[in-house]
């Protein structure tokens, strides 16, 4: 979906003031904002050069093919490469894949849940036939891939003509993936951490086996809208087969603390993370000097604010790091709005958000795409309101706690980074840490985009590699898995 110049002079000269020219510039160009931050994101033609990273990241030849096929012509394609990618780690097949593209009509939101929806569904009849009659590995896997569907299927369900079932689909994508876990291979508990006012952080330990040796643990902190097969795809298969025990958890506006108990985002991820270190440190299958943070997409900004306050952690690594959480909404908003929002108060302050709402609303109306980005995105900060999450996420910035961040840090960095282009290295360039790695991924490796969806095994290899390093564990791999 674009925008074009003409959309905004045309709205501008329908409006009087001149901040309802701007809030109606915002309406137009949110779009194209909510484009490059959301689920749908547009997908960069990738560079096929590469350089030498300086992560220490194998340099590939340059390539000659473009690296990122386009099974959609819409920015849907981006989205298919997430679950694409996951067949690294047996969460998706890519037959399967290719057939629910095939059913889908692009950029129809019914198209997509629907075709998604019905090769779940016909997964997870498989594994429930395969786990009653034994086969624990048949089951295991179909339950992982109905998972991953059902959660591809959630991603637009506010955009259908049933947007309130997004909670029981989200549901579905749970319950295949305890499915996953109660068939699979390691050892596994469900948890519930204690929270703020008796409140719990819903958690997944997953075990590399019941010896009860200690061993180092792998914290995993999903991003916006990651189900759970995005922590075990972006960490949680990789660190049980390099001998790593893994906490997959839902803090607040993620996945069970959003659906089931409507707790929505916060900027304080410090709160969430010393409930779990405090945990951990009670089980005596952990090594207290081994516990690692890691934070996949706007998990690349909660996990190094955590790691700012939270000094038992043995290292963080940032997937990618995020300074502003806020700034994957700005950049391609019209110059101003974002500034006229921030840096006024009061009533001011209401009268510029109250324009800008409905600047945004009047073209809503008439853009279902751009309805649907507005409700997706809003959603797990607790509102419907644009102008009221995009104050929320302002909260969210390093800029002021980067420096405290003394621990290891791992921060990955890849070509046509979409959301947050350029803050890798303005993190690594903030943090204190004697020991800092910028991680850089490259499309010749076909390692571009964000979250590297796909080359989860290069990924997963840098960081693992890294990991054992920094906590002297090279050799501890496992045979699991």
């Amino acid at each position: 979906m674009s925008i074009h110049p003409q959309h905004l002079q045309q709205l501008a000269s329908n409006l009087r003031t001149r901040r309802s020219v701007l809030a109606g510039a915002a309406g137009a160009g949110i779009a194209a904002a909510m484009n490059g931050m959301a689920v749908n994101a547009q997908t960069p033609v990738a560079s096929p050069s590469a350089g030498t990273p300086p992560s220490g990241t194998p340099t590939a030849e340059a390539a000659s093919y473009k690296t990122v096929p386009q099974v959609f012509a819409s920015d849907w394609n981006f989205d298919f490469l997430i679950a694409l990618g996951f067949t690294y780690e047996r969460g998706a097949d890519i037959g399967e894949c290719f057939a629910v593209a095939a059913q889908i009509e692009d950029g129809n939101y019914e198209s997509w849940v629907t075709a998604w929806l019905a090769m779940a569904d016909r997964l997870n009849g498989i594994a429930q036939t395969a786990e009653s009659a034994g086969h624990a590995v048949s089951a295991s896997e179909a339950y992982l891939r109905a998972s991953t569907y059902y959660n591809t299927a959630q991603w637009f369900t506010l955009g259908t003509s049933q947007p309130d079932r997004i909670t029981e689909v989200w549901t579905q994508h749970k319950n295949a993936f305890e499915g996953f876990l109660r068939n699979g291979a390691y050892p596994m508990e469900v948890l519930e951490i204690p929270y703020q006012d008796d409140s719990r952080i819903p958690a997944y330990a997953i075990l590399v086996d019941d010896s009860n040796e200690p061993r180092p643990w792998v914290i995993l902190t999903n991003g916006s809208d990651g189900g759970y097969p995005e922590s075990w795809a972006a960490g949680a298969a990789a660190a049980l087969r390099c001998g790593y025990n893994a906490l997959i958890y839902d803090g607040p506006g993620q996945n069970a603390m959003l659906f089931e108990d409507k707790v929505y985002f916060i900027a304080d991820w410090e709160t969430v993370v010393t409930p779990i270190v405090d945990y951990l440190l009670t089980r005596t299958d952990v090594d207290p000097d081994k516990l690692v943070l890691t934070g996949v997409s706007q998990g690349g900004y909660w996990a190094p604010r955590a790691a700012a306050f939270e000094q038992r952690l043995a290292a963080v690594v940032a997937d990618p790091g995020v300074m502003q959480v806020w700034q994957s909404w700005a950049s391609n908003m019209p110059p101003g709005v974002i500034e006229g929002l921030f840096n006024t108060t009061g009533a001011e302050q209401e009268q510029i958000a109250k324009e800008l709402d409905e600047g945004l609303a009047e073209y809503a109306a008439h853009d279902p795409a751009l309805a649907f980005q507005v409700a997706f995105r809003t959603y797990p900060y607790g509102t419907n309101v644009l102008s009221d999450a995009l104050l929320q996420a302002k909260a969210m910035d390093l800029t002021d706690v980067a420096r405290d961040i003394t621990i290891p840090i791992m921060i990955l960095d890849p070509e046509g980074e979409q959301f947050w282009p350029g803050e890798p290295q303005q993190l690594y360039n903030a943090v204190s840490s004697e020991n800092k790695v910028l991680a850089k991924f490259t499309a010749a490796e076909g390692a571009d985009l964000h979250c590297q969806p796909k080359a989860i095994g290069l990924r997963n290899q840098v960081v693992f590699d890294w990991l054992d390093e920094v906590l002297g564990t090279v050799g501890r791999a496992t045979s699991g898995g």
